[in-house]
């Protein structure tokens, strides 16, 4: 089993680059795993304190459960992750994810090189860098179509929690990625490079990690 972990600013290309990479290998061959659906249950909490805590921080991750399932799969049995609501702020109670073990695990997220415990667990580490226009851009757009957000409530967060997080966590992680994908989703020639490495694990082939 080789586990990819892509990591990245929030609106950078993270999942484009899964969608892409998994498009190429074929869906069958991966499971796709992605951090936002371990953010830490709060629904004991009420709504105007769940709308106050930080979840740009890395602390915001369940990455304890997170680990345990990426264990469990490596041992060739399947896990459940959790299904969050963003619009509540709250985990499903009657919703999960079914993650079956594979060939390729590609896990996607905003901290997934944060925590060196995670980073432990991967064998290709990957950051996605995009200009923060465009990354800010692109949050504005989603947050809005599919997490009912106001431009408001976007910009107040952005500033927040949103800038600062990236600034002492996200964009210092990178040092500890294997590849480096600039402009995300647009880049073909990582897309493809990233591509090519795992297709190569697939066919047994192990000399791109000979130095």
């Amino acid at each position: 089993m080789l586990i990819i972990g892509i990591a990245g600013g929030t609106g950078s290309g993270k999942s484009t680059v899964a969608r892409s990479v998994i498009h190429r290998l074929g869906s069958d061959k991966v499971t796709f795993i992605s951090q936002d659906n371990y953010y830490k249950d709060h629904s004991y909490l009420s709504m105007s304190e769940r709308e106050a805590i930080n979840y740009d921080h890395p602390f915001a991750f369940d990455n304890e459960l997170l680990i345990q399932h990426l264990l469990l799969l490596k041992e060739g049995q399947p896990a459940h992750a959790p299904v969050y609501d963003f619009t509540v702020h709250a985990r499903s109670t009657v919703e999960s994810v079914e993650l079956k073990p594979n060939h390729i695990i590609i896990l996607e997220g905003l901290h997934v090189l944060s925590d060196e415990k995670l980073r432990e667990q991967l064998d290709i580490k990957v950051f996605v860098d995009t200009d923060p226009d465009v990354r800010i851009l692109r949050r504005v757009l989603r947050d809005i179509e599919e997490r009912g957000r106001t431009i408001q409530s976007i910009h107040q967060q952005y500033l927040a929690t949103v800038k600062p997080m990236h600034e002492a966590f996200i964009e210092p992680s990178k040092k500890y990625a294997d590849l480096i994908i600039p402009e995300g989703g647009e880049n073909e020639v990582g897309i493809q490079l990233l591509a090519v490495l795992t297709e190569k694990y697939l066919t047994g082939d192990r000399t791109w990690g000979e130095a």
